[in-house]
């Protein structure tokens, strides 16, 4: 958490917001096939004060087909509409959730209950509002009628192949260079993993780049938020985290059906799985945790297909595993970001928690004159970054607010880092530093709690095994 950030005093706001709006209602869900590529459009309403209609667009590729039978992008579409819904609900909390446009079952009512109220955590824990599973929201859907959700049957032209989102960070270039190094199967021509951005900006464009690849050749969702939604947070309306990650597991369900791809391999590592408010289940990369996932894969092969296989392709790694593989692929040094604060102009910011965190990680890989000019510093000779080393590192009640690795990682690389660059003088945030015992298992183990494939598996320890050696 940025310092000075106050836990805000909102369950009065909130109590109040429940009780002048009752009800959400996602009213509909649309999706046209023009001549750029596949239009989508939702309909979101809070009795009649206000109405959000965010939007979608799949531009046209050549690998991509957008003649689709109806049964089946009625079906992903209809979901999408229920995992994009959340960020709209949370600016005033109706306690009813109505779904014009489609059925669920208590199954499926379950499963989104969840998700939303684990997702929204740290939205609950910063506004300072006291909500159970239970009380939070009551979801209500139309008896069965014509329209979803119903299970389909995909057919998939590329089934061995793999579909890569591309964040622009060191996580998804791990994932889209190990995989590319897999041998063809069956000599299908479409063998290369496709990368997938959604919104691309430099530092996507820059990775998909550096990996040889033309935009062209790659899978865009460009996502639109409604207007309003801005507007309504500019006027202090609720606002906070929502299950980005989540909402991108459901589009790349689509993603796969137009690409022929039936693999999505996410780069979701095992640190994902730690809770951010240290004793409590919330966690700022909920959606990143094998929980979810596991929730997801079961969601999906139930209601919509088992066809699709949605999967974390590092799950068995640490971050301090992935920063390890990572630092051999040079040509990606100048263009990966993982800096929020910084993410519009393209740059690492320097002064936030993730910087800390990336430059930390990477250290005990990359020589200090090298990661000073990625980040244009040394992250570790700047006072002003103590308090976020003080909840890296398990001195503070939280962890950032961020998409960090676990307290042991942190430390783990600290270890390293003065073992191997500065055994005599230490940097400034190091030099009150008392290094936890190092566990250097954790650069060589992979975790078993994962969802690939024994092919996959002996991918990852082949490559561990290359790096630790």
């Amino acid at each position: 958490m940025p310092p000075g950030t106050v836990i805000m005093s909102n369950q009065s706001i909130y109590d109040s917001f429940r009780k002048a709006y009752p009800e959400f209602v996602y009213e509909r869900y649309g999706y046209d096939v023009q001549s750029d590529g596949l239009h989508i459009v939702f309909t979101f309403r809070i009795g009649d004060s206000f109405v959000f209609t965010p939007s979608a667009v799949i531009p046209r590729r050549n690998f991509l087909c957008f003649d689709q039978p109806d049964d089946i992008l009625n079906t992903l579409v209809f979901n999408i509409g229920m995992i994009e819904l959340i960020s709209y609900w949370k600016c005033i909390c109706p306690p009813v959730v109505t779904v014009r446009c489609g059925h669920l079952s208590e199954s499926q009512i379950l499963f989104w209950k969840k998700l939303y109220f684990n997702g929204l955590g740290e939205f609950f824990y910063i506004n300072g509002i006291h909500a159970t599973l239970d009380d939070f929201l009551q979801i209500n859907s139309c008896e069965e009628t014509e329209f979803p959700c119903r299970p389909i049957h995909p057919v998939f032209q590329y089934p061995s192949n793999h579909l890569v989102p591309i964040g622009g960070g060191k996580d998804s270039v791990v994932t889209l260079e190990l995989l590319s190094s897999l041998t063809p199967a069956n000599n299908l021509p479409q063998h290369r993993p496709v990368p997938l951005i959604m919104n691309p900006r430099g530092a996507t464009v820059g990775c998909i780049q550096a990996a040889g690849y033309a935009m062209d050749e790659v899978l865009v969702i460009q996502r639109s938020i409604h207007p309003l939604l801005l507007d309504l947070n500019s006027q202090g309306y609720l606002n906070g985290h929502t299950p980005f990650s989540a909402m991108l597991a459901f589009y790349t369900l689509l993603a796969a059906q137009l690409s022929g791809i039936p693999n999505v391999a996410l780069s979701n590592e095992s640190s994902a799985n730690e809770s951010t408010v240290v004793g409590t289940g919330i966690n700022h990369q909920y959606s990143k945790s094998l929980e979810f996932e596991n929730d997801f894969r079961q969601y999906v092969s139930e209601f919509i297909s088992p066809a699709y296989n949605y999967f974390s392709f590092l799950r068995p790694l640490s971050e301090l595993q992935i920063a390890m593989l990572f630092s051999r692929y040079s040509q990606y040094f100048s263009v990966f970001r993982s800096c929020n604060a910084g993410s519009k102009q393209d740059i690492w910011c320097g002064k936030c928690a993730k910087c800390l965190f990336a430059y930390i990680i990477l250290s005990p890989f990359i020589a200090p004159q090298q990661l000073n000019a990625i980040f244009g510093k040394n992250m570790l000779d700047d006072p002003d970054m103590q308090h976020f080393l003080l909840e890296l590192t398990g001195q503070a009640e939280t962890k950032p607010f961020e998409c960090v690795g676990t307290i042991d990682e942190v430390n783990t690389a600290l270890c390293l880092t003065l073992n191997r660059w500065y055994p005599d003088q230490r940097p400034t945030l190091l030099r009150n530093y008392s290094p936890n015992p190092s566990h250097p298992a954790i650069l060589s183990q992979l975790l078993p709690d994962h969802n690939l494939t024994p092919s996959l598996i002996n991918l990852l320890q082949k490559n561990v095994q290359a790096a630790t050696t």
